[in-house]
């Protein structure tokens, strides 16, 4: 692996470590794992719509049918049902069947955390 690393970048970890082959190992360490960053990819691909936004923060209060999650996104079934699919895959609702009604409920607080943290990062600094 280390065989990758361009000319340059060794010149330049040979000018600043005494031991420039240690130091590329442990920066090869540092690289996250493909999958832990694909499972990140898939959770953030999630939250990267408005529509999946708002049903996220309606279902913060409790779970609701996909009937009444229409009316929160005032948008058809089909485009609420194709968002929930997109929640759900990603592990971010979860569902429950009650007669011929599917109920969705946050699938871990979690992702509440998540989007306070994001309305943290993007408030107006005081």
């Amino acid at each position: 692996m280390t065989d990758s690393v361009p000319e340059s970048t060794r010149q330049t970890l040979d000018r600043l470590y005494e031991n420039p082959e240690n130091r590329l190992t442990s920066l090869f360490e540092l690289a996250p794992d493909d999958e832990r960053v694909e499972s990140q990819l898939t959770m953030f691909k999630a939250l990267a719509n408005q529509h999946r936004i708002r049903i996220l923060e309606a279902l913060r209060d409790g779970e609701l049918c996909a009937c009444e999650l229409q009316v929160v996104l005032d948008a058809p079934q089909s485009t609420v049902a194709s968002h929930l699919r997109e929640l759900k895959d990603a592990g971010l609702v979860k569902t429950r069947r009650q007669g011929k009604w599917t109920y969705y409920r946050i699938g871990d607080t979690a992702v509440l955390q998540l989007l306070d943290i994001a309305d943290a990062l993007t408030e107006e600094p005081v």
